[in-house]
């Protein structure tokens, strides 16, 4: 089965400084990583196609990737960056699906993690920007931790026609209390504009001592909530290196899916990629 992996990043350090890795810990990543280092990797994992996402709120980035697609055959669609609270951001959106390369761009994230304000996604010039985004048929990527999610619930409610994709499963810290987590992630998977990538756990884990057993409860909840037909699976590469290899991280998803049926397999590895993101692999 060829598979799509939903979630990986790239960066060039002479390029643009990755401000978010702060400290020694981050050092094992601290280098340029392109679509080209990961293609051996895909390759050995049966990935076919894979969704390249925003790593930094800069614009400039977003154009680079969108070249990075149109030059490999791995990326298949981007997930970039714009300002959502900028009064032209249907402008903006406009200007960059009507690029040469501009097909690849499926969807927009931002860093609401790093927002101080817990519901900075209800703010009115956020949710005109998120409405943008519905109107240029693009997807929009979750970004949250568990204090954000009951902004990110009453967010989807309002925007029905806006697809939303929870990544890292909302990034719960593994091993410690399912709750709140779960009871929110239920409600907003209780709604049917959005889907969730099963991605970003390892880091979330113990980054040396973690195992399949250890995410299971967590992917359980996914699982169950969502149905795997709105769930997918991403890397999260290269920031999954800091605890697990690309085929460490591809064999625990294997292992976590392995009680569903071939059909919620392929969804999960495949199909529900493909659709939400509108690729063509």
């Amino acid at each position: 089965m060829s598979r799509v992996d939903a979630h990986h990043h790239v960066w060039d350090l002479s390029v643009r400084d990755q401000t978010w890795m702060v400290g020694p810990d981050f050092a094992p990543i601290r280098r340029n990583f392109t679509a080209d280092d990961l293609a051996p990797l895909a390759a050995a994992a049966d990935v076919t196609a894979t969704v390249l996402v925003q790593t930094v709120g800069v614009l400039a980035e977003t154009g680079e990737f969108l070249e990075v697609a149109a030059s490999n055959d791995l990326v298949a669609g981007v997930v970039g960056w714009v300002d959502l609270t900028a009064p032209d951001i249907a402008d903006v959106l406009a200007n960059l699906q009507s690029r040469p390369d501009g097909q690849y761009l499926k969807g927009i994230r931002h860093q609401v993690h790093d927002e101080p304000d817990l519901e900075w996604l209800l703010r009115p010039d956020v949710q005109r920007g998120l409405a943008a985004v519905a109107d240029a048929d693009l997807v929009y990527d979750l970004l949250t931790k568990t204090p954000h999610l009951p902004a990110a619930i009453k967010t989807a409610q309002a925007l029905p026609h806006l697809s939303f994709v929870v990544d890292h499963i909302s990034k719960p810290a593994i091993g410690g209390p399912l709750d709140p987590w779960a009871t929110d992630l239920r409600a907003l998977a209780a709604l049917p504009n959005v889907t969730c990538k099963l991605s970003g756990m390892v880091t979330e884990a113990n980054w040396t001592s973690w195992t399949p057993a250890d995410l299971k409860p967590y992917a359980d909840v996914v699982l169950d909530a969502f149905t795997p037909h709105r769930v997918m699976f991403g890397s999260d590469w290269p920031v999954c290196l800091l605890a697990a290899s690309y085929g460490d991280v591809v064999a625990a998803a294997e292992t976590l899916t392995a009680d569903l049926t071939p059909a919620e397999r392929e969804a999960v590895f495949t199909t529900t990629a493909t659709t939400t993101y509108n690729l063509t692999t």
